[in-house]
């Protein structure tokens, strides 16, 4: 088992509108659906406890792309879509924010009961899992969020978060169960985030003589102190910035869906009568699913899906995200009776922006091109948790 690693974030308050809420969750389904048709449920927990792939969810979902509410609102977008269908999808999603989490062992020994699983081994992970990020690794974070994600052959991962007051910032913690080895000997793959100096470390290899004279991991300091290496450390600025993307994989796939389309293009997709800004999106989500780790070191690209509900980097386009729904939704469900052709060009969308981007050049145009979005966020029904979007007046996008 590896702790697949961490993310630091700015923490935000404030709450998830509904209209957003319930297109989180059928969004998060659809995605969880589709690599669950292509790869298997062990994929799903794979890209869960991947740190980067996870923010990128998050943004592409419409949420805030670096704040922490991005833990706590996919989770639970997550969980109440996916658990409904537990039995069919073959994934079941335990835990939560707060309350919720003191919830994990009672959910693990329901779900475990009724597929066979060793309920007793899986609550035992949970709990050690928390142990160890919030008294064993004694970074200044106390957790608030545990969400512990199992399949029914009990491979599983965990998502959690703490918070730290003082700095203002939240850190979440991902695991993993694959090549399982101890909890108590460097279980860690990486200790992500800003260094903020040393921090104990009491499942450190060198730490073994002080843990074979004690009965719990939480009565002992460890014998070495470590550094943190490794960064996933989200900005406290909150507009998108030129600095956060990868621009010449966002170009590339902005010409491609929106200039250089090929002449069968439609024909390619399926997908008749749906605008270049739509393409867009489902650009962005193909590769959510269907993208490899190295796509994912720059996950404010996929606020460009369907933007934030803060209005950053621009509002969210209602209808754009509807029609993103509709046409994975379907493609999915067709997929489920033997009729993969949608899926197949869903997933030829992201291999083709992958390729645009071999001879492509960006030009330096990003901040026209988040204006753009903002002027025309009216047509698409934009909306942010202040308002809808309306049309500009005099040069000026008049938002709320």
């Amino acid at each position: 088992m590896k702790r697949s690693g961490t993310a630091d974030m700015p923490l935000h308050y404030g709450h998830i509108p509904k209209w957003l809420a319930e297109r989180m969750s059928r969004l998060g389904l659809a995605i969880t659906e589709a690599i669950i048709t292509e790869y298997g449920t062990a994929e799903v927990l794979r890209r869960l406890s991947d740190p980067f792939w996870f923010q990128s969810m998050g943004a592409v979902m419409g949420m805030d792309w670096h704040s922490s509410g991005i833990t706590t609102s996919v989770m639970g977008a997550l969980k109440s879509a996916v658990n409904p269908l537990s039995k069919e999808l073959g994934l079941y999603i335990c835990g939560g924010k707060g309350k919720s989490s003191k919830n994990t062992p009672q959910e693990l020994l329901y779900y475990s009961d009724r597929n066979g699983l060793n309920g007793t081994e899986l609550v035992r992970c949970s709990k050690l899992s928390a142990k160890v990020d919030n008294t064993a690794l004694q970074d200044g974070f106390q957790l608030y969020m545990h969400s512990f994600i199992v399949n029914t052959e009990g491979l599983w991962t965990v998502v959690q978060q703490g918070m730290q007051d003082g700095s203002s910032t939240a850190r979440r913690y991902h695991w993993h169960s694959s090549a399982m080895q101890s909890f108590v000997d460097a279980p860690h793959t990486a200790i992500c985030g800003l260094n903020q100096g040393p921090i104990l470390n009491m499942v450190a290899k060198e730490a073994l003589p002080s843990r074979e004279a004690i009965l719990s991991m939480t009565t002992e300091s460890p014998s070495r102190m470590i550094a943190e290496v490794q960064q996933l450390i989200m900005p406290r600025h909150h507009e998108v910035k030129s600095k956060d993307i990868d621009l010449k994989r966002l170009g590339a796939m902005l010409w491609l869906t929106h200039e250089k389309q090929p002449a069968d293009f439609e024909e390619l997709l399926l997908l008749q009568g749906m605008g270049p800004r739509t393409l867009q999106s489902m650009a962005l989500v193909s590769e959510v699913i269907y993208g490899t780790p190295s796509r994912f070191s720059d996950p404010a690209r996929f606020s460009f899906a369907h933007g934030g509900k803060d209005g950053h980097p621009f509002p969210v386009p209602i209808k754009v995200y509807d029609e993103t729904l509709s046409v994975l939704s379907k493609a999915i469900e067709m997929a489920k009776i033997g009729q993969s052709d949608k899926i197949h060009a869903i997933h030829q969308l992201s291999e083709l922006s992958r390729q645009a981007e071999k001879d492509f050049t960006p030009n330096d145009n990003f901040d026209q091109l988040i204006e753009k979005e903002r002027d025309e966020s009216w047509k698409y029904g934009g909306k942010t948790i202040f308002g809808d979007a309306k049309p500009p007046k005099d040069g000026q996008l008049n938002l709320f």
